[in-house]
């Protein structure tokens, strides 16, 4: 495991993952009054497992040394976000699906925890740097 995998845990996966999740729900309140639309979301607990590598999450393991890596597939593409269909709890009549106080209430949370993801990020690099200075300021 390298040393900025080990400074940084899964923070950056979880901040790309909250991004994401955040254009996906701006576009569904974008098109709340186009009809036929279906609003689209991420499991983030699912999408994480997967990036973090946990087990049995479909994460590719190197068995020999001259592999090819997967390194950059959680972290910078779509491997690791399920993007997958909402299901409304009041469907309308033009088979539009985004509820749009629903999505509001998404936004809300989901950019509160993008900050804090930020914040936590921010720590460890200040102790990560912090700790290669030897404590001097």
């Amino acid at each position: 495991m390298a040393f900025a995998d080990r400074v940084m845990g899964v923070s950056p996966q979880a901040l790309h993952l909250r991004a994401q999740r955040l254009e996906l729900i701006a576009g569904n309140l974008a098109n709340a009054d186009t009809p036929g639309y279906k609003a689209r979301d991420i499991d983030f607990r699912q999408a994480m497992a997967a990036a973090g590598g946990a087990p049995g999450s479909g994460e590719l393991r190197r068995t020999h040394a001259r592999h090819l890596t997967a390194a950059g597939l959680a972290s910078g593409g779509n491997a690791a976000a399920d993007v997958r269909f909402r299901l409304p709890s009041q469907p309308s009549m033009d088979g539009n699906t985004v509820e749009t106080q629903r999505e509001q209430a998404a936004f809300m949370d989901n950019a509160v925890r993008y900050q804090a993801s930020l914040t936590l990020l921010d720590g460890r690099i200040k102790s990560a740097i912090s700790a290669l200075r030897g404590g001097q300021r």
